[in-house]
């Protein structure tokens, strides 16, 4: 049922009024189970890398990768002002338990929070909040990616054998009337 939800949403003939104008390419906002996965996958992937620009990041890869673009940028919006707090405090802390060093929580650093003690310990941070963002964004996007191919082929096979089922009670029907038909034939003659 993923699938109508989508195909629902995507028959506004605003938009296609707006695809026309600016030509932009059908194949990034197509509606399928590959290009709506794999936009999921590029944008969480993304969205958990800490850099500026993550929309940029997604918008290059267009020209390699065929996705749905709109759900890719939507889906670095995961980490918003509101959350990137705790999503990078949570991949630097992953980091340091990976590299086995210390926190800067600890009282050997003396965090302030000014620009010359941010440029004395950037190298102390920022290693471990790469090496923490790895299985975040490789594992996450991964995962999600999966979860939703999966979720999507449930979804057309049940949709394929609840027609078939409606098929067959309709022929079943069918049939009854037309067996009635003929008896009701040779009763009357």
């Amino acid at each position: 049922m993923i699938r109508k939800i989508f195909k629902k949403n995507s028959s506004n003939s605003k938009i296609k009024y707006l695809i026309n104008k600016y030509k932009i390419p059908t194949e990034y906002l197509s509606i399928n189970r590959k290009s709506i996965s794999t936009g999921l996958l590029i944008g969480i992937f993304w969205g958990f890398i800490p850099m500026p620009m993550q929309m940029a990041a997604v918008l290059s890869l267009t020209p390699f990768i065929k996705f749905n673009v709109p759900i890719a940028i939507s889906m670095v919006w995961l980490s918003n002002p509101i959350t990137m707090p705790f999503m990078y405090y949570m991949e630097y802390q992953t980091g340091v338990y990976i590299l086995g060093l210390e926190s800067i929580n600890d009282a050997k650093f003396d965090f302030e929070f000014t620009i010359v003690w941010f440029k004395e310990n950037w190298s102390n941070f920022l290693y471990p909040l790469y090496v923490g963002t790895i299985p975040y964004a490789v594992g996450v996007s991964s995962f999600v990616y999966f979860i939703i191919n999966k979720l999507w082929i449930d979804s057309v096979k049940k949709e394929k054998s609840e027609r078939k089922r409606r098929f067959l009670r309709f022929k079943k029907s069918w049939e009854a009337k037309k067996l009635l038909k003929r008896i009701t034939k040779t009763i009357l003659s």
